[in-house]
């Protein structure tokens, strides 16, 4: 099974740079996106073969997340369980027989961290969510996780340390986590890999120079590690300040 996860940052732009390419090239059983920026009937994508979730922000042209699977799942649910943390459409879960598959928009701490706190409740409140789903069956977590984990995960570390993202907050927090069950599953392919990111600012030509984070991830519950058999960042795929990242499991 194939899954692809896209922060597109505005769908309807990504659309007119090259969305639908991407999306045929990359062949996944499961797309999620995050960072649709639209409400459904302000675009009409036709996917043959796929059936889509979306879940939107009250606020228009913010946030958002969808999922296209190719699979019909055996239920579907929006948000993470936290009435605290509803109205900004950033998680939908899809349930199969094998496994949970969560796709996510994390908030953003925001210049300054004037929006850690919320980030550290969210974070609490999607942890308990993740540990109550993989009670019950391994679960596939996927998105804008907005934290670069380690120092190998960013260009310039020093610089920005308790910057957004890189806070030593966040970075705890996504250490808890992982402690709770979950694998970071790139990092369990290539434990040393550097310079390899799936987020760059539009400014100072960091694209171009390579000077980027790795805040787009897949993680899986511990269990399914042994399943893993590709972990990829495609940065060769333009569209958007993010690239998409994918992952492919075996449940043979």
């Amino acid at each position: 099974m194939k899954f692809v996860s896209w922060n597109v940052n505005g769908l309807r732009a990504c659309m007119q740079k090259g969305f639908m390419e991407s999306f045929q090239t990359l062949n996944a059983d499961f797309f999620c996106l995050q960072e649709t920026k639209l409400q459904p009937d302000q675009i009409d994508l036709t996917l043959p073969g796929y059936r889509q979730y979306w879940h939107s922000a009250e606020k228009k042209g913010y946030s958002g997340t969808a999922v296209f699977s190719r699979m019909e799942p055996l239920s579907v649910s929006y948000d993470i369980g936290d009435e605290a943390h509803i109205g900004e459409g950033r998680s939908i879960t899809l349930e199969f027989p094998q496994f949970y598959l969560v796709t996510v928009y994390t908030p953003n701490a925001q210049d300054g961290l004037k929006r850690l706190e919320y980030r550290m409740a969210w974070d609490k409140a999607f942890r308990t969510y993740l540990t109550e789903l993989d009670r019950e069956k391994p679960v596939v977590i996927c998105g804008d996780l907005n934290v670069a984990h380690q120092e190998i995960d960013l260009k310039n570390p020093k610089s920005n340390r308790q910057n957004p993202g890189f806070s030593d907050q966040e970075r705890d927090s996504f250490s808890q986590l992982l402690s709770a069950g979950f694998t970071d599953a790139f990092r369990f392919l290539y434990p040393d890999l550097t310079d390899t990111y799936s987020w760059w600012s539009y400014r100072f030509h960091a694209r171009e120079n390579n000077a980027g984070w790795r805040i787009d991830y897949f993680l899986v519950s511990d269990r399914l590690r042994e399943h893993i058999q590709a972990a990829s960042i495609h940065s060769e795929i333009f569209g958007s300040d993010h690239c998409p990242v994918s992952l492919e499991l075996n449940f043979a």
